[in-house]
């Protein structure tokens, strides 16, 4: 599962960010029982309702799955994944505070939890709390199993780079392409601490082993590879990538920064 940019970080699809099973189950559950139900009853209605949340939370349906969190939590109010799930349906619906109350519960309850930490990270960041952000994705990276460590490397990094501090950024990157150096977002992210750094010549390294991964460049990647087609004075680059940022992305922050640039006479 790859994570969505936002604002040159990537982050997880909310969606499906909970790894939870989107199979759909058949009919619905009675969420409140009467005093005669078995203790037997009882658990089968937990945990029939803690899958259709997980299955509204894959499918986007905010509501229904708040319906049934909602029973979940009053039936177990420290259980950590449900915690989680309620602070990604209140993330999604703009109740913002109650999402992070949420996601300090589930933390509370299960420190250990990266996955957790992972997406308040991803909260956070959304919010320009960058700070705050790469302390969680410092106790993230800490993880040796966990399974999404490179990414969290990437996040960290490019919390880093919101905080200008490129040469811990440089090493968050460099950390994670050791683990996983095919890996594309990798390879964009050390072109571009590399290019703020002014080391235009490993920036442009790192761009064109990119290019051989994502042929189909994104508005970030083309955004750079213009700046350093100017570097490097390859006029046709960046009339290649220009046309391109302009004709795939016109409506992009990308393309109101090459505007800009621009209109600055750097061409």
């Amino acid at each position: 599962m790859s994570w969505l940019r936002i604002k040159g970080i990537m982050v997880l699809p909310l969606v499906l960010v909970m790894l939870f099973s989107t199979v759909l189950l058949s009919g619905c559950v009675t969420t409140k029982s009467g005093g005669f139900a078995s203790k037997a009853d009882d658990k089968k209605a937990f945990e029939t309702s803690l899958q259709l949340a997980r299955s509204y939370i894959a499918q986007g349906n905010w509501d229904q799955a708040k319906r049934h969190l909602q029973y979940v939590e009053a039936e177990d109010k420290n259980n950590p994944e449900t915690l989680e799930a309620l602070a990604l349906v209140f993330q999604n619906t703009g109740e913002l505070e109650l999402a992070e109350q949420y996601y300090l519960r589930s933390i509370s309850i299960a420190p250990k939890a990266s996955r957790v930490r992972n997406n308040y990270a991803a909260f956070l960041y959304a919010r320009g709390r960058y700070e705050e952000a790469a302390t969680q994705l410092e106790v993230v990276v800490q993880e040796l199993l966990y399974e999404r460590r490179v990414e969290a490397f990437v996040n960290l990094g490019r919390c880093y780079i919101q905080l200008n501090q490129l040469g811990k950024a440089e090493d968050a990157f460099k950390r994670a392409f050791l683990m996983q150096g095919d890996d594309a977002a990798v390879l964009m992210s050390l072109a571009e601490v590399y290019f703020r750094m002014e080391r235009f010549a490993d920036s442009q390294r790192f761009y064109d082993a990119y290019l051989s991964k994502n042929p189909a460049q994104n508005a970030a990647a083309l955004w750079l590879g213009i700046r350093l087609a100017d570097k490097f004075d390859d006029k046709n680059s960046h009339a290649s990538f220009a046309l391109a940022l302009k004709n795939l992305y016109p409506k992009s922050e990308e393309y109101l920064l090459y505007k800009a640039y621009m209109q600055q006479g750097n061409r």
